[in-house]
């Protein structure tokens, strides 16, 4: 920290000791401290950050999407909550199929649909760890939902890049478009409806979602876009959110802690285990990038075959993290040159929001909500005022696939918070966004802290690349020469007009706690 590049036009780590927050949007953030300093706890914290975040950045976050956290209360071992929602009843393959659906399920799809788990995990959270009330952690959410909120310059690139998506539903067009097309920085913008929505959840809870009136109408507007949801999907909803065990695996002597399947946290294990195996902090960028890209193709691949609800996919983290698999899969790695990746020996199967708080206590949670596509399904329903997400656009249609849509399943998720721990100590929540990326971008922020002895901002602050679908996506600030050498290799590369992912994360050292929040998002790490 001592030696940061003040002429870098970056920013340092944040500094603090008592309790800090770090967020995608600084009204989050701001929220999040307010109640920290109201002598509310982390989780309080978490609860009016993303409500706030649910408002202020619509296109990757909202109470129609889903949410995962993994809870560290202080001196006690970490808890995963799965706030994933669930298929309804009726949704199978055969059912989609013989409605014209084949391969893959669209984006503004009814079927894309799963009921929204976010509020379900919200009020669980609430329920087992909160302190203070609903309405007081709600406060400044509603607040701008109801008299509006300033668009910020990260939110109002992104609203203008998926303007013409959210173009095609006319009742979010009619909010998010107001005047025909995105809005630019600095323009205000509310949601009243979702304001109503807001402080009824505050009166009464989960209910006042899954049960009732707004239940009544969510439900029947899905039926009007030929959705298969019933009161009764909605009302199992209200429980759905359950505590679970993490997964983890030990990267060079740090407990690395994800929530398990249906997350895909178990391919970040994955890459980490595999990429354990060679001395990445004398690699140069090339080698470093290959490398990071060739593990996560591996990664993925698994990922896509294998990873699904726990209840279709027994022992998958045991098996894929054991010694032999992840021994086999190191192997397949050629340093000098681009491979497909190969299953180890099972069959083959033919946009987001993050945050993290410490609090004075020193409890941490590592917190993510979301709703999959950027604006979600692009489906807003006008008499509730509630943008639904697309997270069913995950499931396969392939009968026999441990992914494949199913009566009452959850999808394979993308989205994952992630949780460090050393000799049993909290060591650090942290989190990545960014869709499919999360998975490679744990590892390669986690190797970027751990191999290189980065500053949490430092690490964060690394060009990134991503190898997915046959192509290695990379930053224009990655050097030329290392773009020319990975392509000799025999990577396919894309300069990517935007920012991959972004990243929040909160170190607990010796009486200090160092946050990060990533530039590439309007956010910061705050502290008191």
């Amino acid at each position: 920290m001592s030696h940061f590049d003040f002429f870098s036009a970056r920013r340092p780590s944040t500094l603090a000791t008592e309790a800090m927050i770090a967020t995608s949007h600084p009204l989050s953030t701001a929220a999040g401290l307010e109640i920290l300093q109201d002598g509310g706890n982390a989780v309080d914290a978490a609860i009016a950050a993303v409500s706030v975040q649910s408002v202020v950045d619509p296109l990757m976050t909202g109470i129609g999407g889903d949410c995962f956290a993994l809870y560290a209360p202080y001196g006690d071992k970490v808890k995963a909550l799965n706030g994933s929602g669930r298929a309804p009843a009726a949704a199978t393959v055969a059912k989609l199929t013989e409605l014209g659906l084949s391969g893959e399920i669209p984006q503004a799809s009814p079927h894309a649909i799963t009921v929204p788990g976010a509020i379900s995990a919200w009020c669980r959270l609430h329920a087992d760890h909160g302190t203070l009330p609903l309405e007081r952690l709600f406060m400044r959410a509603i607040g701008y939902a109801r008299n509006g909120f300033v668009v910020t310059p990260r939110v109002a690139m992104d609203w203008a890049n998926h303007e013409q998506s959210i173009a095609g539903d006319a009742h979010a067009a009619a909010v998010f478009l107001p005047s025909g097309g995105a809005p630019v920085a600095g323009e205000i913008i509310s949601q009243p409806l979702l304001a109503d929505r807001l402080e009824e959840i505050a009166a009464k809870g989960a209910a006042a979602f899954y049960e009732g009136e707004s239940a009544a109408k969510m439900v029947a507007h899905l039926n009007s876009l030929g959705g298969l949801h019933t009161l009764e999907d909605f009302a199992a909803g209200k429980d759905g959110a359950n505590w679970v065990e993490p997964v983890s695996a030990n990267y060079r002597g740090y407990d690395v802690h994800e929530c398990p399947p249906n997350g895909q946290g178990l391919a970040a294990l994955l890459i980490l285990k595999i990429i354990e195996g060679f001395d990445i902090a004398s690699m140069d960028d090339a080698d470093r990038i290959h490398l990071h890209a060739e593990a996560t193709k591996i990664a993925y691949h698994h990922r896509d075959a294998l990873i699904a609800d726990p209840d279709h996919c027994p022992n998958v983290a045991e098996k894929l993290l054991s010694d032999e698999v992840v021994t086999t899969l190191r192997a397949r790695i050629d340093m000098k040159r681009a491979l497909p990746p190969v299953l180890w020996d099972e069959p083959e199967h033919k946009d987001t929001i993050y945050l993290c708080v410490v609090d004075a206590q020193g409890n941490a949670i590592s917190f993510i909500n979301s709703i999959f596509h950027p604006f979600g399904s692009t489906r807003l329903d006008p008499s509730t005022g509630v943008l639904f997400h697309s997270r069913g656009a995950s499931f396969r249609l392939i009968e026999g696939h441990p992914n494949a849509i199913g009566p009452k399943k959850r999808p394979m998720h993308t989205i994952i918070p992630g949780m460090v721990t050393k000799n049993g100590k909290t060591l650090m929540p942290f989190g990545v966004m960014g869709g499919h990326y999360q998975a490679a971008g744990h590892a390669a922020f986690l190797s970027g802290v751990i191999d290189h002895g980065l500053g949490l901002q430092a690490a964060m602050d690394v060009p990134r690349s991503f190898g997915f679908g046959g192509v290695l996506e990379v930053e224009p600030t990655i050097a030329p020469d290392v773009r020319a050498e990975l392509e000799a290799r025999g990577h396919v590369l894309k300069v990517v007009s935007s920012p991959i992912g972004g990243s929040q994360a909160i170190r607990i050292g010796n009486g200090i706690l160092e946050g990060g929040s990533d530039s590439r998002k309007d956010g910061m790490a705050l502290g008191m």
